[in-house]
Formats: structure tokens, C-alpha cells, sequence
């Protein structure tokens, strides 16, 4: 499979490497000081477009590999409110996009075993949720993706609560959720339930970036051929 990165930073170089690693080929880089353009034959000839940029580029990146019919696979976060827009382009089949703001397999067993257990929690309201997540300081959004991701699927099924909130901005009825960055940590997601009688948790713990860079490049593989949203639900069959 021929793969073309837009984004050659930390994670750029691990997905490089383990696609290699994997017998893919890299046609193209695209990022700020290197030559490779959207235009060019090296990036036309790609399968599979891979996008880990920031924020800001996230959505007009899309927009122009949509226009070139590439498939794009995309772990950027930070700019989810858009993504309805996305998945309203791809719904006639027109264009293919893979999503997920957490590309690792442990942290997607994590997201099902957190909407699992919401559920459960959801009969017993003397049990009060909160969630913390810790990521390195390079990080540039708060809370992470996989955050709200968790936060979301907690407030979707959990009655008392009816949204989540960034400490120490505590308003009745919202969840609260902790945003940390200290040092070089890869990514911690701690989900608490609390009660005058006891405190259950959860928790995920990163060791590194690379299950998160094998991820996406199983996502690549996965999404190659295909028309559509999609995601790692797709992919893992949860």
C-alpha cells in the first residue's frame, strides 16, 4: 500500500516506521519546511492518506485530499465540531474518512469497557463520576480527544449527569474533568466513580506512542479500498 503523511513530526516518524516495518512505502511528506506538495505525482499516486497535523490545518487538509479522492485517515483532535460536516461528505460514499481520537487497540477496549460500566452506574446515584486525563506538555488541546470521548459516552448514558465541565469550573449536574500536561507523560485516562462508601476506577496508561502509531497504520490498512465514515467500532467489530 502506498501511503502519503501529511504531518512529519514525533508521530509522523513512528507511523513511518512501523508502516515500513509493515512492507507499506511512504510516496510523500507534507509539512512545514519540506518540498512535497498535494499536487504532486508522488502524492496522486498515494492509497491511503495519513494526517496527524494540528488543529488549525486539520479540516482544510481533509477538504483538499477530498478534492484529489484520497481516502484520509486522521487522529488529529481539537476540531470536532466540524466533524459532523465530515461525515455528512462521506455519507452518498463519495469520500472515505477514518476517525478516531485514540488510535490505540488497549485505550478502544477502555472505550467500551467505559460505556459498559456507565451503564451500570447509571442505577446507582449515590456514585458521583469524574475523569482525569494527564498528557505531555506539547500536547496543544485540553481535554484530550480521547477525553471527551470518554466524557461524552459517560454523559450519553449516564441520566443524572447532563454534560461534562474543565475543573475547577464545577457547575450542578456536570461531570467534572481534569486536564493535566506534565513532562513527557504519552497518556493517562483515569475514569472515577465516587461514593460516601467506596471509589471504583479505571484507568488507561500509555506506555509509549508506538501502539498508538501501530493503530493507525492498522486503520490505513483497513480503511485502503473502502468508501465511507469510518472508525475503530468498524474496525475492531465493538
Amino acid at each position: 500500500m502506498k501511503i502519503a503523511l501529511i504531518g512529519y513530526g514525533k508521530m509522523g516518524h513512528m507511523i513511518e516506521q512501523i508502516a515500513l516495518e509493515r512492507k507499506h512505502e511512504i510516496v510523500s511528506h507534507i509539512d512545514i519546511g519540506l518540498p512535497d506538495s498535494m499536487d504532486s505525482p508522488e502524492f496522486q499516486s498515494a492509497d491511503v492518506v495519513i494526517e496527524f497535523t494540528t488543529p488549525q490545518s486539520a479540516y482544510n487538509n481533509y477538504l483538499e485530499c477530498f478534492k484529489r479522492g484520497k481516502a484520509v485517515v486522521s487522529g488529529t483532535t481539537g476540531w470536532l465540531d466540524k466533524l459532523p460536516e465530515i461525515e455528512a461528505m462521506c455519507a452518498d460514499g463519495k469520500h472515505t474518512f477514518f476517525y478516531s481520537s485514540n488510535f490505540s487497540l488497549g485505550v478502544n477496549i477502555f472505550f467500551e469497557i467505559n460505556r459498559k460500566l456507565a451503564e451500570l452506574m447509571n442505577k446507582f446515584d449515590a456514585y458521583d463520576p469524574s475523569m482525569t486525563e494527564t498528557h505531555h506538555i506539547h500536547k496543544l488541546d485540553a481535554p484530550s480527544g480521547t477525553a471527551i470521548t470518554l466524557a461524552d459516552d459517560i454523559v450519553s448514558r449516564i441520566d443524572r449527569v447532563d454534560g461534562w465541565t474543565l475543573t475547577p469550573n464545577l457547575e450542578k449536574g456536570k461531570m467534572p474533568v481534569s486536564a493535566i500536561r506534565r513532562h513527557e507523560v504519552a497518556g493517562i485516562h483515569t475514569v472515577c466513580y465516587d461514593s460516601d462508601a467506596d471509589y471504583i476506577e479505571i484507568k488507561h496508561s500509555a506506555r509509549s506512542r508506538k501502539g498508538f502509531a501501530l493503530g493507525v497504520v492498522l486503520a490505513a490498512e483497513f480503511t485502503y479500498g473502502k468508501k465511507g465514515f469510518l472508525g475503530m467500532k468498524d474496525m475492531l467489530g465493538f
